[in-house]
């Protein structure tokens, strides 16, 4: 079966090989899109490598540190984070089949640039919130706002129609996500607690500490009252969610200025936003003299392969035909249905990895192992947020290089399907060995090991989401009975990645918890491993019906 499924493919996967980043159509449309995609990492991941001191101070509402907590303490924190994590995913899950709908009958543009207006306001309130609740709030809402993230891969396959193309194209968005979460990791864990993190510059006598300079020259302030930089430390997380703020704020721009629509029908209408960034465009050039610039030759190839935008008064002749959706039954066929188990199985042990993982480093370790057997121990690796963050920021770099370099001739060579068993492999193998980094000495010579198993472990991971993603992503788009519903199914596809997302969290917290209390750390990477099973079964039992639909797409 999968010897038949690669010789099919080879000659269309020969041609995506030659095709090289700046061939690519529309890259200026490609560019806001990808600005765009920053929205879900930034909103999402940021809080990874402190969300076990986040949850640490809202249910507790004291700054304790992790070597002097207790165990039954860490397993509460592991607990509550879980839901915290799994509630942007949740919401996700509830609206991203509506958003998918809604951008099929409105546009994909009103979509996407509402979503991350929303986006804007929820992380600025979520740095600013002191307690559980208003935390749980404000992420529901950010998650409800990222539901559009399958209208922005939509948006990607029409704005690059040539099938040679859209391999390279599909590779984009997840390596932004990647790029994203890499950079949001790396900042988030620094930006956090940056009275701690952050001492030369906000710290006692730190550059911006203006209260303390102070203090010396005006009596009456008081020695120890350091009013500069005073809100640091009573919103020790507000700086990742504003730099959040401040980056989406940027996307939001583009997309109303620059992005155009691309739903078929509506792609000719006059969009205010787009005329005004153009007038921008245009009197920046005239200030520069630059009069005879042309522009880049992938807008050119845009405008003179479409009409001139109708006056305002001019009624749409193909309004009607993008108003006109077939039935959910001939949208959601067996192979489609194939492409989405797929689609939605992955995420549900990888997300749950992303949230465990810093959760597990962050806990205290177990410094005497008294009692610890091959399977029996506890006790996490005691690490602070910003080195949390900056491991895993420098993996996920080596996963963008992947990406970059080895993906594309991976992918050439064995097929997608051939890469996405490659990922199934890797991922059962990090989650047996990822809780063993407990019993690696970390003081001493042999400290060493410990810091080499965790890059292991994390260098592994990171390797196969790298491959496993932008696989999913290529095949749902595949098995897409008709270009005009794309929407519709990267909104189903999104929906169940976002419930896996959810329960994935979830569900790994609850299990790590009452391992670490039970004494055995390794309970929830054991308990995923059947996950990466079923993902890799799941696969499989799909693997007939998407070659059926690549031979009858290659008939047409």
């Amino acid at each position: 079966m999968s010897t038949t499924t690669r010789g099919s493919s080879s000659k269309p996967e020969k041609d995506r090989e030659a095709v090289g980043w700046l061939d690519l159509p529309n890259k200026d449309q490609l560019f806001v899109l990808a600005v765009c995609r920053l929205s879900e990492p930034l909103s999402n991941v940021c809080l990874l490598p402190y969300v076990f001191f986040l949850v640490r101070d809202a249910i507790t509402k004291t700054n304790t540190t992790t070597t002097d907590m207790s165990m039954d303490r860490a397993a509460d924190i592991s607990a509550y984070s879980g839901l915290l994590v799994a509630s942007f995913p949740l919401a996700q899950f509830f609206v991203s089949l509506p958003w998918g709908w809604m951008s099929d009958i409105h546009g994909r543009k009103f979509s996407i640039v509402l979503g991350i207006a929303i986006s804007v306001v929820a992380n600025v309130a979520f740095g600013f919130s002191r307690s559980f609740a208003s935390l749980l709030f404000w992420r529901t809402l950010a998650g409800l706002a990222n539901g559009n993230v399958g209208i922005m891969r939509t948006m990607t396959a029409e704005v690059v129609k040539e099938r040679r193309f859209q391999t390279k194209a599909f590779l984009l968005l997840p390596l932004v996500f990647n790029s994203g979460m890499v950079a949001s990791l790396a900042l988030g864990g620094m930006l956090a607690e940056p009275v701690v993190n952050l001492p030369w510059l906000f710290g006692p006598g730190g550059l911006l500490d203006w209260g303390h300079h102070g203090a010396s020259a005006d009596p009456n302030m008081g020695a120890t009252k350091s009013k500069g930089v005073q809100w640091a430390a009573d919103y020790p997380y507000a700086l990742p969610a504003l730099m959040n703020a401040g980056t989406l704020g940027f996307a939001l721009l583009l997309a109303v200025f620059w992005l155009r629509e691309t739903l078929p029908g509506k792609e000719d209408e006059r969009d205010g936003g787009v005329v005004v960034g153009r007038a921008v465009v245009n009197w920046v050039k005239q200030t520069r003299q630059t009069a005879d610039f042309v522009e880049l030759d992938d807008m050119t190839e845009a405008k003179e392969a479409r009409p001139p935008a109708p006056s305002p008064l001019q009624t749409t002749p193909k309004r009607t035909n993008y108003m006109t959706k077939p039935a959910l039954r001939s949208i959601f066929t067996r192979w489609t249905m194939a492409a989405l188990i797929s689609f939605g199985l992955l995420p549900l042990h990888n997300s749950a990895f992303m949230h465990i993982f810093p959760v597990y480093l962050s806990t205290p370790p177990d410094a005497t192992h008294a009692h610890a057997t091959l399977l029996v121990f506890t006790g996490g690796l005691g690490l602070r947020s910003a080195a949390i963050g900056i491991w895993l920021s420098v993996f996920g770099i080596c996963g963008i290089l992947l990406q970059l370099f080895i993906y594309p001739r991976l992918q050439a060579r064995i097929g997608t399907l051939g890469v996405f068993k490659v990922a199934l492999v890797i991922f059962p193998a990090v989650y047996l060995l990822a809780p063993y980094l407990s019993l690696l000495p970390n003081t001493g010579a042999l400290s060493c090991l410990r810091w080499l198993g965790l890059g292991i472990i994390v260098g592994g991971q990171i390797m196969a989401r790298t491959m496993a993603i932008p696989s999913t992503v290529i095949l749902l788009t595949e098995a897409a009975p008709s270009k005009t519903v794309l929407g519709t199914v990267h909104g189903a596809g999104n929906m169940l990645a976002s419930l896996a997302r959810a329960v994935g969290p979830a569900v790994g917290g609850a299990v790590y918890a009452a391992g670490v209390r039970e004494g055995v750390v390794g309970a929830v990477w054991w308990f995923y491993l059947v996950v990466a099973a079923l993902a890799a079964a799941g696969w499989c039992f799909g693997v007939q019906s998407r070659h059926a639909y690549s031979e009858r797409e290659e008939e047409r």
